[in-house]
Order: C-alpha cells, then structure tokens, then sequence
C-alpha cells in the first residue's frame, strides 16, 4: 500500500518497471528515463573559481590595468584562435579547397605553356570562372553529377553553336539570303536555344543545373555573338574547341582538387548523418514519453527538446542529400544493392520520424484536454460534480484545467538506480494488475472516481501503472537500441544479434500490460453511468488520445524492428557482398519499363493543374466553355490544345528567348555590331540570362546580388591590377585572397550569386587585363592594348552587367509578368481546395470496399502535396522582394499560414499512415464504421467546407463571414457515438480494443484540424479585417 505520508517510498514504488537491457536481460529498476537530455555540451559539474558567474554566464579575469599593447594582443590571439578554429572546420575545409582549385584555374592564364595549350585569345579567364562554379566543396558522388552536368551543358553549346553556323552558311553562302539566316539563327538558335535553357533552370531548379545552363548559356553566347563566324556565315570550330578545352581543364582542376585535398564521401557523410538521427529519434522519443507521463507543459518546452528537434530535421536533410550524392559513388563502385539498402534505412529513419510526430501529437493533445478550462464552464455535469482526483494518495483540489504533475508524483529521474543498492533481477513475466497493488484505506478505492476527462487520463496513468511503466520500459528499450546503432566509427555496421530479441521481448511485455490497461479502463463502472453526449465525447476524446498514444508507440517498436531487419541485410552486404559487385546501371537494355498512365483521383489530378491565367483548376471546363464545345467543338478544341502555351513556365521560356533575341540583334547589325563588341554586350547577354527569373520578386533578388557584385568584383580587380602592375606572381597571390573571400560567401554565408559574380568581374577585369598585356591575342588594341587600361575594362564590364540586369527587369515586368504574391495566394488557394476536396470523401470509406487507396491519397499525391507546399515557400520569400505601393508584403502572417498548413498536412500524413498499414478493414472495424457513418459524413462535409471558405476568401482576398460553421460540435457527437458503441455495441459485434486504433487517429486528426483551421481563420482575419458596409456597397 503507498501511504500519503510516505512519498519516497511512494515514488519509488510507483518507478519500478520491467525494462529490457541491450544485453537481453530483464531486470526491475527505478525507470523515470534521468535528467533532460543535455544537448548543448554544458557540464553541469564543471569546477568554478572566483570568476564564474552564479547564473551560468562566463566572464574573464578584470584586465582594467592592462596597457592598450596588452588589450592590442589579447584580441589578437582571440582572433587568431578564432580564425585557426574556422580553418579547421569542415566549412573551413572546403574554403581551402575552393582557394586551390582557383588558383589552378587562374594558372591557364599566368602560366604560358599552359595558356599556349588553348591557343591565341584573350578569354582563357574562363578556367579560372568555371572552377568558381563548378567549386570543389563537394562530396565524391556530387563531384561525378557535377562532371556530368557540365558534360550535357558542353554538348548543347556544341549543338546549338554547330546548328546554328549550318544555317548561316546554307543561307549565306548557298541560297544567297544572308539576311534570312541571320533572322532564323536569332530566332531558333539565340532565342530559341536560350529559352529552353532558361525552361531548363526553372523547372529542374536543382544547383548544379543552374550553374550548368550558367555555362552554356556563357558558351553559346559567345559563339553566337561575339567571334563573328555565324555573322559572316562562315564554319570555324576553333573558338568551340577552345571552349570545351577551358571547360575540361577547368572541371579537371576542380575534380582532382576535390579528390586529393580532403576528399569527402558523401558514403561516409550519410553514415554519420544516421548516427546522428538516431541519437536524435531516441532523445525525442524520451522526452516526449515524459511529457505523455508527466502532463508538465515545461517538458516540450525545454531547450533541449527544441535542439533535439532542431537537429532532427536538419540532419534529415542532409540524409536526403547524402543520399543521393552517394548513389552515383555506389553506381561508379558496382555496389547498387548497398544504395539500395541505405536507401530503405533512410526511409525507416523517416517512418520513425513522422512516427514521433504522432507521439507528439497525441501527447499535447491530452494536455490540451487537461488544461481546457471551459469544459467545466460549460458543462453543468461538471459543476455538480466532484473534481478532487481519485487517487488515495494524490488527491488534488484543483477544479480547472491542470497537468498530471499536480495529481500525482512526477518521475523525477530514470536513473537505474536498483533498490538496497542492488540489481533486482525479475524472473516474472507476467505484470499484475494494478487493482492488486493500489488500495484505498477505507476499503473503496478512489481510484473508481470518474468525474472529468481529466480523471480518463490520470486513470490511464495512475490506476493502470504497470502500463505507463511498461511504456517507459519499451520506451527505454528502444532509446538504448538506438543508441547503438547503426554504425561505428570505421563505418561497419553494428548490429548486436540480441537486439531484435530483445525488442521483441519489450513489445510483448508492453502489449500485455497496455491490454490489461484499457480493459481496466473501460470495465471502470463509473464510464458506465449516464451522462450528457458532451461529457461522453470529452471521456471519449481524453481516452482517444490515451489509447493513440500507447497504439502509437507500439507502430514506433515495430518499425524499429523493421528497420533492425533492413540493418542486418545491410551488415551481410558489406562484409559479404553475396552479390559481387554488378553495375546493373549499364545494363539499359535490362531497364524495367514503367508505363506513365494517369495515376491518381482524376478529380484531384484536375485540381492541381490550374490554369495560370484565369487561375480555374486546369481541365475542369467551365459552363461557358462547354456551350463553346458543342457550338463550335474545332474551335474549342484549338483551344484546348493550345492551352499548352498558357502555362507560366511556358511563357517564362518563350519571354526569355524573346529578350535575349533582341538583345543580341545588335551583334548582327553591321551599323551596331562594333559598339556592342567595344561594350562587351555578351557579358551584358549572359547578366540578363541570369538575373532572369519566374517571377518579379525572385528577379529583383537576384538582379541586385548581381549588379553588386559586378561592383565590388571590378573595385577589387582594380586595385589589384595598380598594386601588382600586372605582375603575374602578385596577381596570382591577390587571386587567391579574392577565392577565399568569395568562397566564404559562397559557402559559409550561402549567397551564392553575389560571390560568383564578384569573381566574375574579377575575372574578367584583372585576368583579361593581364592577357592582354601578354599579348595573348593578335591585332587586339582594344581597352589600351598590349597596356591595358584597368578602368576602362572594369567599366565596360560594369556598364554591360547593369544592362543586362535592366533589361533581364524589364523583359520580366513587362512581358507576362508574374507576380510571386499573386501566385503565392493563388497557389494557398489550391492547396487549401485540394486539401478540402480529400475530405469532402470520408477517408475511412474505402476500408469498406476495400477501394483503391487513390480515394484518400496515395503516397505519390503526398509527395506532391509537400512538394506544392515547399514551392509556396519559395514564393513567399520571392514576395517579398516585389515593390507594391498599396502595402508591404505581410511576411510574418503569411509564414504563420503556410505552417499551419504544413502542420495540417502532417496529420494528412499520420492519417495516411494508418489507413495504408491495412487498407481492409477488420470485422470489429467494420461495425465501427457502419454505427458512425453518418456522423463521420457531417465531420467530413464540414471540414470540407472550411477549406473552401478558406480558399475563397484567399483567392479574392475578401474578409471571411465571422459565422461560420464550427466543427466541434459535429466531432463530438462522432466521439459521443463512439463512446455509445463501446459501451453498447462493443462486445456483441466482437470488436476488440486494436479496433479503435485507426479511429483514435482520426479523431486526433480532425481535432488537429479543426484547431489549425482556426488559427489560419484568425490570421487571414488580421490581413483582409472584417466585413463592413463599405465592402459590402452595391455599386
């Protein structure tokens, strides 16, 4: 018995649980999972002297008495640490790196035999350029991408530069129509070629694509405006030759750069991400249990839980980038089957990740519940009746919303620490059940007391004990798998046979006692009184977020043992490899082929593909649309059909090639062709095809970060060039500071075009200018000669950059403009619709019919759901670049939308998660279904129709009718129903408690949705305000 005068002994009975340690034995210890995980490297115990502060802040020794040299040196060495810690540093690391491989690139330009290799021209800066770009600072597999996308860019220069020299030759010289040719190569090879490549740019929008159509767009500028060979309609493979030569040794310098100088294996980089993710999931996992267990808010709340997260997510998307540059190492060594393997881990690591989500979810769930104070405001049932807790020992008389920390003793420590200082070994297997431990002194136990939603949950955890423990024992089982796993610092993999075993063991133990748990709950007598509907949906709701919660960490468990089973298979591979090693990859004609039908809802596919200029859903026609249709079906078809060209990144590609075709004109007028040469229009050219971009907002980014650093690039190369007066070794050395600083900025600070383009202008200022002064090019006086004029260059770089990027502005502002805040809203819109049109089908329907899961949404839809939702992103932070004179672009509320809609989209997720672990419904959830169909139909339609309020009001930004439709109410007679059939229903129809799980998540869900919902409401309430008589005026 625990007596209320004995709390030690009280905590200390209540902390004994059965626990499985990794060496397989089960023993009972003190399990409250110790102190918070300290993730920030303090030492708590860390000796202090007369200088440590009381609070933790560190302060150095007085030194008011030093002399200014003193002071002058002590910062000096801080610095110096400082900087040495940096260059140590993996970050650090790839600066060094960087800083190299420019220096080799600028070695084609000082050193003359290198230079000779490429011929007389005054453009061999371009190794230097394509070693800023293609920069070293990447792993093994990235380095083997990055060669093959500057391989593809090199052969589409070759094919456009080659097509287009055929053209002017066939009109120029055979039918005599040079005028002709010269139209046609401006059109198809400038505009057209140009155009695809900036489609390219938009759509793949990957990093190394961009500097790739970067490059070629560099190449084919060059050929076609600036050597004179199409002009004059005359074939001369000389200038392509030279460039494919700069192009080789500039990635060749790069790649052995990158391969002997700290090489980095994206291999290796993977392996530790996953030790990290795992050390990060069993933090997570700990903390969370305490919170469910505890009921204190702190919990979540700690630093340590907002690091641990933190963490997670970026370590997880390092993983993904890992992972993918490791394929091409594991394709190039013939170990296919290990990318394999490494891949189906990651996406273990992944599972158990949105798993902790739905941990998370049911646990602040329950504390939502706990600290709702109008449940007894609103409930006379509640006023009337008792609210002391029902615990002999820890009776509480609070009458509001309070955590489980106030009714009973927190486990304060998972320490291991046995009784009588010793370990106690438990050789039973079988947990008894809690009635036959805890008593009540006057004979009946309190712990029968059930007068609030409160008290479902404290009985969850008080008067079925055993269970909570078990869930830390399970809990802690699974924290110290994973601290072991997956591998050691040689990069083996380490998997203890014992540990499969042992979780097995856990999850048996668990799954008895959370058994015993909700039979004891439910066969309590005081659930079987009766009570008004609201009361019923508040037990049901607080038992719904008891029950997902313990169903929840059993999915965690065995997807644990899953992943056990992916890392086993992964452990016979590398140390056996039964396989060999195959390169299957260059097998294509083994290629397995995959027939691209349409896939999913075909309403739903509608829905995402809107029609960017009128923003209707693509394909969904309208009423007039359909009149035109039988009128005139040709000419409706037509339309139809063109409605390709109606897409913006059609139109994005078509304006692209407009404006760099007449910017380029001027090259192939004779009367305009030397001021554009004298100018240097084909840096101009390649500036406009840079700062071009799918909308204003992203364009204006960009254009600034160009332009200055066009500036601070020709300042430099200037100053440069009258300290070193041209010497080769001084420019060589400055050349180097100029890397390091530019990669910092690249690397460190990731603004990455602004450090380009400031080792642009370098390049083409300093660099050209030495060329020149060599005499690296016959008959070239221009810009002063064989001496240079450093201003006169650097000016002309900076007037033909400026121009490129006004024109690059006003080419997107001026032809289709697209604007990132209407497409922004445009596309929350659609999202929101989308998301409505899920739930205007009840998503638990198909468990019926067994249909295809296609009537909720498969895990393609999702993907592309998230995918639409990081695009949104993107848009909003192009937005607010945009200069707009009604009002600023309100950044913090549309941030707070698009995480709330993010939020919604993860309990999507946990929702789809549970239908597709058995899309056939048992015969107990079978019944369930049936005996709330009607109720979960009135959620569903509800749910629905907010989403759409929600869109409209967006799309139209137009405050929002302040009567709208609750869901609440409609959700709780769905939980008072559910309450009704556990209580009626239940044992005639043979369900059992694992019935309930899916239904658990469902009513968690629409509860998560029903409060985002909300939330979005409010927000879009303080950006469009409240309905007046002036919007309301009938004008």
């Amino acid at each position: 018995m625990i007596h209320d005068n004995d709390p030690g002994e009280r905590t200390a009975k209540l902390c004994q649980a059965t626990l499985i340690l990794p060496t397989g034995i089960r023993v009972k210890r003190s399990v409250t999972f110790g102190d918070r995980p300290r993730l920030d490297g303090a030492d708590d115990d860390a000796p202090s002297d007369e200088h440590s502060p009381l609070l933790g802040r560190q302060v150095s020794p007085r030194n008011e008495d030093k002399s200014l040299s003193g002071k002058v040196i002590d910062i000096t060495k801080k610095k110096t640490r400082e900087v040495w810690t940096f260059a140590k540093s993996n970050t650090g690391r790839d600066v060094f790196k960087c800083s190299i491989a420019y220096l080799l690139g600028s070695m084609a330009t000082f050193i003359p035999a290198i230079a000779a290799m490429i011929g007389q021209q005054d453009g061999k800066h371009m190794v230097a350029t394509v070693t800023v770009y293609y920069h070293p600072a990447r792993s093994i597999g990235s380095m083997v991408e990055a060669s093959i996308c500057a391989t593809v860019a090199f052969l589409y220069a070759v094919f456009i530069s080659f097509s287009s020299m055929g053209i002017s030759i066939l009109f120029g010289r055979t039918l005599d129509l040079i005028v002709v040719g010269h139209i046609l190569v401006l059109i198809v090879f400038c505009g057209g070629g140009l155009g695809l490549v900036g489609w390219i740019k938009q759509r793949l929008s990957h990093p190394l694509v961009n500097i790739s159509c970067s490059l070629t767009s560099l190449a084919i500028i060059t050929v076609l405006t600036k050597e004179g060979a199409v002009q004059a309609a005359e074939f001369s493979d000389d200038k392509i030759i030279q460039v494919m030569i700069m192009i080789l040794m500039g990635v060749a310098a790069t790649t052995s750069v990158s391969f002997l100088i700290s090489p980095v294996s994206a291999k290796k980089e993977l392996h530790s991400d996953l030790v990290q993710a795992t050390e990060s999931l069993g933090d997570l996992l700990i903390m969370i249990t305490r919170f469910f267990v505890t009921g204190v808010e702190e919990e979540l709340q700690q630093q340590s839980y907002s690091t641990a997260l933190e963490r997670y997510k970026k370590v997880s998307a390092s993983m993904a980038k890992n992972l993918k540059e490791a394929k091409y190492e594991h394709y190039i060594l013939g170990t296919e089957r290990e990318y394999a393997l490494g891949a189906k881990i990651v996406k273990c690591l992944q599972r158990l990740g949105h798993n902790t989500g739905g941990l998370r979810s049911a646990a602040t769930t329950q504390f939502l519940l706990l600290a709702q104070p109008k449940i007894i405001a609103q409930n006379s049932y509640y006023n009337n009746a008792s609210l002391k807790r029902g615990f002999p020992s820890f009776q509480s008389t609070s009458s509001g919303g309070h955590s489980l920390a106030e009714s009973y003793a927190v486990l304060a420590s998972i320490d291991e620490n046995p009784e009588d200082g010793s370990l106690e070994i438990d050789d039973a297997t079988r947990v008894k059940p809690l009635r036959h431990t805890f008593s009540d002194e006057t004979g009946e136990s309190s712990l029968h007391s059930i007068n609030s939603p409160s008290d479902i949950c404290t009985i969850f955890i008080m008067q079925l004990g055993p269970s909570i423990l078990a869930q830390e024992s399970l809990a802690a089982t699974m924290k110290s798998i994973l601290d072991g796993l997956p591998y050691n610092s040689d990069g083996r993999v380490t998997v203890d046979t014992r540990f499969t075993f042992n979780l097995d063991e856990a999850i048996q133990l668990y799954s008895k006692s959370r058994k015993q748990a909700l039979e004891l709950l439910y066969q309590n007598r005081e659930l079987t009184k009766s009570r008004p509907p609201e009361v019923k949906a508040d037990f049901e709701e607080m038992a719904a977020s008891c029950g997902y919660f313990s169903f929840s960490l059993q999915d965690f468990a065995h997807e644990m043992k899953t992943y056990l089973e992916v890392l086993d298979e992964m452990k016979l591979e590398v140390e056996e490899r039964p396989s060999g090693r195959t390169w299957t990859w260059l097998k294509f004609w083994q290629y397995p082929y995959h027939p691209k039908g349409p896939r999913g809802d075909p309403e739903q596919v509608k829905l995402m593909n809107t029609n960017d200029e009128t923003g209707i859903p693509g394909d969904i026609p309208s009423p007039t649309e359909k009149k035109a249709a039988a009128a005139h079906d040709c000419r409706y078809r037509l339309q139809r059909a063109l409605g390709f060209f109606r897409r913006d990144d059609i139109k994005f590609a078509i304006k692209v090639g407009f404006g760099a075709s007449l910017y380029a004109l001027p090259s192939y007028l004779a009367p305009t062709r030397p001021f554009y040469q004298r100018w240097r229009g084909e840096w101009g050219l390649l500036s406009y095809m840079l700062v071009c971009a799918m909308t204003l907002g992203a364009s204006n980014t960009t254009g600034f970060a160009r332009f200055l650093g066009t500036c601070l690039g020709a300042i430099c190369a200037i100053v440069a060039w009258i300290v070193s007066r041209g010497n080769a070794y001084l420019l060589a050395f400055f050349g180097w500071l100029m890397s390091l600083w530019t990669a910092y900025i690249i690397i460190a600070q990731g603004k990455g075009p602004m450090g380009r383009f400031i080792m642009l202008t370098y390049n083409l200022s300093a660099l050209y200018a030495y060329s020149l002064s060599v005499k690296d090019m016959d008959q070239d006086d221009d810009e002063g000669g064989y001496k240079p004029i450093i201003t006169e260059i650097a000016l002309h770089r900076v007037v033909a950059v400026l121009s490129g990027c006004l024109w690059g502005l006003i080419v997107t502002r001026l032809i289709w403009p697209i604007s990132a805040r209407q497409k922004f809203k445009d596309g929350l819109s659609i999202l929101w619709l989308r998301m409505g049109l899920i739930w205007r089908r009840d998503p638990l329907n198909m468990l019926l019919d067994g249909a295809s899961p296609n009537a909720y949404m498969d895990l393609r839809e999702e993907f592309d759901l998230h995918r639409f939702l990081t695009g949104l992103e993107n848009l909003r932070s192009a937005a607010t670049s945009e200069v707009n004179l009604r009002r600023p672009f309100p950044e913090v509320s549309y941030s707070m939308l698009l995480k709330r809609t993010g939020a919604m989209l993860d309990a999507f997720h946990a929702m789809n998660v549970m239908i597709m672990k058995n899309p056939r419904a048992s015969k107990g959830e079978a019944e369930i279904l049936k005996y709330t169909s009607n109720e979960r139909a009135s959620l569903c339609s509800r749910i629905s129709h907010l989403f759409q309020v929600l869109a409209s009001s967006m799309k139209l930004e137009f405050p929002m009718n302040n009567a709208l439709p609750s869901v609440d109410h409609t959700r709780d007679r769905l939980l008072a129903k559910m309450f009704r059939f556990r209580q009626e229903e239940m044992d005639k129809v043979g369900a059992t408690d694992e019935d309930f799980q899916l239904f658990y998540a469902y009513a968690l869900v629409t509860g998560q949705l029903s409060e985002e919902i909300k939330e979005i409401g409010e927000e879009i309430q303080k950006l469009f305000g409240d309905l007046n008589e002036d919007l309301l005026k009938l004008e």
